[in-house]
């Protein structure tokens, strides 16, 4: 009974934490800060009526109709896409037929809870998972990009965090039927191949994930059968991706961006090595206690006490897509050339959120924190991060480290970018196209 107790209390803290962020999500208008949100917004509408690609006419018809598309390119055939990463509007397209789009977000953020809980709880016992979830879901970032219907960073974050959960109960659930665990962690998978195909450089975890499930199998007692299910699904969607790009960017390694436009380089660590981690620290505050917990494992590792193997070997999956991720984008030439953040050195939200789905994994790591400090400091620790959370939603959310504030922010260009409409301009969708 006393055991009954407990996981009611668990759950209903895991509950109350993402039905405070659901509140703090929608009882706040909505907001274009960037020339992404005109991207996203623009393919999530035509996708809604059935276009992935759009005629010159439908193009300035549909940015006629929504006052604005930024950051669209055309197609060696004519025809009009976002040069943004494909996935999202098919994610998101089922809430937009229902008008419900500011739900999309918060769902895939429900899923995240979901298999951090399951995970964390596996990996920690009592109330580890729920501290998995409040950490997940009261940070500043996890905040203002649940807010975003029109960005794909909170879901695609929301994605990593679930499929990493669910590979952890995976693996760690030894006692479970196989053909459970085979089918939970494939759900693992797909949540991480669904993200990857909302951005691609998330395949980072999907590589972790891969490189993982062959080298601990053995020794958690996965099958084969298991093994073969998980790769079927990682090469399918792999030719998925490849036929896609093929077909509408044409070329299998092609996307929207134009040759060069995306650059890595190591001269952009320094600058970016300056600037991020205040920023990062600020706005995911989680940060601190998951690189307290890395070392506190390796300490407890040396020392060879009780459980310290498990836990490293866990930490060390968690700590690759975490560092994966981080060290990508350190990398990433365009951050490193934006300078310091908003007024006053603030947060700057167009920075920031590329480090975002990393999340789930920072959210494992510091649940193992908290759940390990003893008496009071576990609600210190919380009662702080929800605490900043708080604080810095609201001025992120109001274009934080966004020149002009909300829906003027980095490169900016209005409407229309490319001249008014063309002659014969009827409206978009044009007649018998949808509702």
């Amino acid at each position: 009974m006393r055991r009954m107790g407990r996981v009611r209390i668990d759950v209903a803290v895991a509950l109350a934490t993402f039905a405070g962020l659901c509140i703090a999500v929608l009882t706040r208008s909505t907001a274009l800060l960037e020339p992404d949100d005109l991207a996203y917004r623009a393919s999530i509408v035509a996708l809604s009526h059935g276009h992935l690609t759009l005629s010159t006419a439908e193009y300035h018809a549909l940015g006629r109709k929504l006052g604005s598309i930024a950051q669209w390119v055309q197609l060696p055939n004519g025809r009009w896409i976002s040069e943004k990463n494909p996935g999202y509007p098919f994610l998101v397209v089922p809430f937009q037929w229902i008008g419900a789009l500011r739900l999309a977000p918060l769902f895939y953020g429900g899923m995240a809870c979901i298999g951090l809980f399951a995970g964390a709880r596996r990996w920690l016992g009592r109330f580890g998972g729920a501290w998995a979830v409040v950490l997940y879901c009261s940070s500043g970032a996890a905040l203002v990009f649940a807010w975003r219907a029109t960005m794909p960073t909170f879901t695609d974050a929301s994605l990593v965090a679930a499929g990493a959960g669910a590979l952890l109960w995976t693996f760690l659930a030894t006692e479970a039927p196989q053909r459970k665990r085979a089918v939970v962690g494939l759900l693992g998978f797909i949540a991480i191949e669904a993200a990857t195909f909302t951005r691609y450089t998330d395949i980072v975890a999907l590589i972790v994930a891969c490189v993982v499930a062959p080298l601990v199998a053995r020794r958690v007692g996965i099958g084969r059968r298991a093994l073969m299910l998980w790769g079927a699904s990682v090469a399918a969607f792999c030719a998925l991706v490849a036929s896609f790009d093929a077909v509408v960017y044409g070329g299998v390694f092609s996307t929207g961006y134009r040759s060069g436009e995306i650059q890595f380089a190591l001269s952009a660590i320094a600058p970016n090595l300056h600037e991020m981690p205040r920023q990062l620290v600020w706005s995911m505050p989680l940060l601190l206690l998951a690189l307290a917990a890395v070392v506190w494992i390796g300490l407890r590792l040396r020392r060879d006490m009780p459980g310290a193997r498990r836990d490293a070997a866990v930490a060390c999956a968690l700590a690759a897509v975490w560092l994966g991720i981080y060290g990508l984008y350190l990398a990433y030439t365009w951050t490193a050339g934006q300078g310091a953040g908003g007024p006053g050195g603030g947060v700057s939200v167009h920075l920031i959120r590329f480090y975002v789905p990393a999340l789930g994994a920072v959210a494992l790591l510091a649940a193992w924190l908290v759940y390990r400090l003893p008496r009071w400091l576990p609600v210190v620790a919380l009662a702080a991060v929800v605490t900043l959370g708080g604080v810095e939603y609201p001025r992120l959310a109001d274009g934080g480290g966004m020149p002009g504030g909300p829906g003027r922010g980095i490169g900016w260009t209005g409407y229309p970018p490319t001249g008014g409409p063309p002659p014969g301009f009827q409206g978009y969708p044009p007649p018998g196209y949808g509702p």
